[in-house]
């Protein structure tokens, strides 16, 4: 397999990994057992097995029993065991942060432990007792974010120790002592995420460093301060939260409903899901980002209204949501309740968890109080149902008829159908083969080719996420030509990828398995540009997309349960070789459906 696309290789349960990431799937829809709260939760933090938490609770409620945590508490991330680390603040803890042995918090309080600590304080990790670092904050502050030697703090700052600050400061982690760096944002910032190369700052700020371009979001330099020209953004509304990888930065937004955006690390949109209430909490584990707020329902499409209502349809999302790398949402839904919902998210890679805080007090029917964590999907058991490639051709091989070998593995022989003078035809492409189509022709009896595989019912979808796309390089033409196909959307169930007419654009069809409206998710891209474009397909929940060229091209709603499942035979090329069989023209390689 030469050339097939890696997004038809490297995905599982719905998701496609990005390069580097760990082979892993969506978390647990399940919340795991934890400690419950007796007010709201605002900040969470890991720190190995260990999950702090603060906020404005004083009672920590564990197997029915009350145990005083004054604003501040830990417990074992896998077992839930509340442990024995019992700093207390006398106000609101708004943001944690972890760096070597010392958690580090941010809020309203000016005492911890009984001593003055005046709005952030370090505190031992395992002891619970204070460090020395103590400093005069003017001003609230909303997010703390350790790095590069520093533990930066954000939120609507004036001064620190007397020291000019413009909403934004940092310390030196090794001795606690206010840093230089001293970046100015000229209104609150609610938010921070840190790289090595940069330091990402949102909130409802329109300018950083007096630069007019930085409005709601900005990077800058971690050592100096200054501003990145290089990332402009401008998101369209607030900024709530950040969470940043090697792909870029991702942010939650509130405004008209509420957003979640994916940036490249030029600023550049990758993808945008839309809510219909805030989006106040976001966080990236393994490819997958998810996303808290006090919405109860996520749009499927990115067109919403008056108050944030989504206007072309919409599934449940009570407060939580999951979104692929590729900007699709993801099945996983567990339902949060109350107001103000979800306020922040936090994520272990090495147990493969999630966190999430707020006001909250059940989820999926259940009590939680103010905390949840859900762990990594478990294995499927051996015996279970296949998922993953059920196709697969590159036709750089074939067998001893002349069909064409299925690189899956399960055995879907493509077999050449041809009238009227069509012919296989293969032509080279990177560093094997490619199968070309007969030429455009405007007479009944021009020459057709289809290859076809028999009818089985793993080629079936049914209502599981799936995706299927081929490498292509199309020939002029003024009609619409099939590309993929399994089904006649007359006959029943049905899902085709195919070129429309003498524009060129991708588009995606689903139809029911029995019959009725079809969606169809189109490109705004053309790809008559005699070059090679990949081309996919992808179903995920209630979302079909297009994609071209790894680019989220277009999204359409379908319904969430849409079965599709069609007796008819797999189909290359065309639909058949009978008259309008919407035959392909151009060249064709790497066809492939992945299930599951």
């Amino acid at each position: 397999m030469r050339n097939i696309r890696k997004s038809a290789v490297l995905a599982i349960a719905g998701v496609v990994v990005a390069a580097g990431a760990a082979l892993a799937g969506v978390v647990t829809s399940e919340p795991s057992a934890a400690p419950s709260f007796n007010g709201p939760v605002y900040a969470v933090v890991y720190r190995g097995d260990t999950v702090y938490v603060g906020g404005n609770f004083t009672t920590a409620i564990v197997g029915g029993r009350n145990v005083a945590r004054t604003r501040l508490a830990a417990f074992n991330a896998r077992t839930g065991a509340l442990l024995d680390w019992r700093p207390s603040a006398d106000a609101n803890v708004r943001a944690l942060a972890v760096a070597g042995d010392v958690v580090y918090a941010a809020g309203d309080f000016d005492t911890v432990n009984g001593e003055a600590r005046d709005a952030v304080a370090g505190i031992g990790a395992t002891s619970g007792m204070l460090t020395t670092m103590r400093h005069s904050v003017t001003g609230q502050p909303n997010a703390l974010a350790t790095g590069n030697g520093r533990l930066y703090l954000a939120g609507r700052l004036s001064a620190v120790d007397g020291v000019p600050r413009a909403n934004l400061a940092a310390f030196t982690l090794g001795t606690g002592a206010l840093d230089a760096w001293a970046p100015a944002a000229d209104d609150t910032v609610n938010a921070l995420a840190v790289t090595s190369d940069r330091v990402y700052v949102g909130g409802r700020f329109h300018r950083t460093n007096n630069v007019s371009s930085t409005i709601r979001l900005s990077a800058v330099d971690p050592a100096t301060g200054v501003t990145d020209a290089s990332f402009v953004p401008k998101p369209v509304s607030q900024v709530f939260a950040l969470a940043a990888d090697a792909n870029g930065v991702y942010a939650a937004l509130g405004g008209q409903g509420g957003r979640a955006v994916a940036y490249t690390k030029a600023g550049a949109t990758r993808w945008t899901r839309v809510f219909d209430g805030d989006a106040q909490a976001i966080a990236v584990l393994d490819g997958i980002t998810y996303v808290g707020g006090h919405f109860d329902k996520a749009c499927t499409t990115g067109n919403n209204g008056v108050r944030g209502v989504c206007t072309d349809g919409s599934v449940t999302r009570g407060k939580l949501a999951a979104v692929d790398a590729q900007g699709n949402l993801l099945e996983w839904a567990p339902q949060a309740n109350g107001v103000a919902g979800t306020r922040q998210i936090a994520t272990s890679q090495a147990l493969g968890s999630i966190s999430a805080v707020g006001d909250f007090t059940t989820v999926n029917a259940a009590p939680r109080k103010r905390y949840a964590a859900f762990t990594g999907a478990p294995p499927r058991e051996e015996g279970g149902p296949a998922t993953g490639p059920v196709a697969s051709y590159n036709f750089d091989t074939t067998i001893a008829d002349g069909t064409f070998d299925d690189g899956s593995g399960h055995g879907h022989l493509l077999r050449a159908v041809m009238r009227d003078g069509g012919k296989v035809a293969l032509t080279p492409h990177a560093w094997g083969q490619a199968l070309s189509f007969p030429p455009g022709c405007a007479d009944e009896t021009c020459p057709k080719l289809v290859l076809q595989a028999a009818d089985t019912p793993d080629l079936n979808p049914s209502d599981k996420p799936f995706r299927y796309g081929a490498t292509v390089r199309p020939g002029t033409t003024k009609t619409a030509q099939n590309v993929v196909q399994k089904g006649i959307a007359g006959a029943g169930g049905q899902y085709k990828l195919q070129l429309d007419g003498a524009t060129g654009k991708p588009s995606c069809v689903l139809t029911g398995k029995d019959g009725g409206a079809s969606y169809t998710a189109r490109s705004r891209q053309s790809i008559m540009d005699d070059d090679w474009h990949t081309i996919e397909c992808r179903r995920t929940g209630p979302t079909l997309a297009v994609v071209v060229d790894d680019q989220v091209q277009a999204t359409s709603a379908v319904p969430e349960g849409l079965s599709i499942v069609t007796t008819q035979p797999f189909s290359v090329g065309g639909k058949g070789v009978g008259r309008n069989n919407d035959q392909f023209h151009g060249s064709l390689d790497d066809v492939w459906i992945h299930i599951g």
